[in-house]
């Protein structure tokens, strides 16, 4: 149970420190990057007598962890994920939608099946040559709404080479 600031920034920060020159890293955020009032930012957050707020801000953290790792670049290669809500139902099921900056084209849905995630992160070191240096949200279709996601080299296509901010 830490803070996010210890967890998502400096916990970050010193694995990314740790990493060597050449090493790719695969980073696993969140969407609700663009909201400052996300419901995640009060997760951790606690308000003392005086009335003032402290922790919390989950999103901010993991957020200036992620802008840290990209100005590694070129040291680093890098990938970073910006699930949706994260769903306990099998992966493999679904049509997986990437976008950026929480945009919901392409499905309605703001949840994707956690299996998927971890799918897509193994796909960016299958093929760094589509995901290395690239940042998104990943969400998925409902399950029968249409053909489950197979071609990982691809799944990035639609972005037309647009990142999160």
């Amino acid at each position: 149970q830490g803070d996010p600031e210890l967890v998502d920034w400096i916990g970050q920060k010193n694995q990314i420190d740790a990493c060597p020159a050449g090493a790719q890293v695969v980073l696993c955020s969140t969407m609700g990057g663009t909201d400052p009032n996300h419901p995640l930012n009060n997760l951790g957050r606690t308000v003392t007598e005086d009335g003032t707020r402290q922790g919390g801000m989950i999103v901010q953290w993991k957020r200036k962890s992620e802008v840290y790792l990209m100005a590694q670049s070129p040291k680093l290669q890098y990938t970073i994920v910006h699930p949706g809500g994260l769903l306990n139902e099998p992966g493999g099921e679904r049509a997986l939608v990437p976008g950026v900056d929480d945009s919901m084209e392409g499905t309605e849905s703001r949840t994707v099946p956690r299996e998927d995630v971890a799918q897509v992160m193994l796909e960016a070191f299958r093929h760094p040559d589509h995901y290395a240096g690239r940042s998104f949200d990943l969400r998925a279709k409902p399950v029968g709404e249409a053909e489950p996601t197979t071609d990982f080299a691809r799944l990035l296509a639609p972005l037309e080479g647009r990142n999160c901010d």
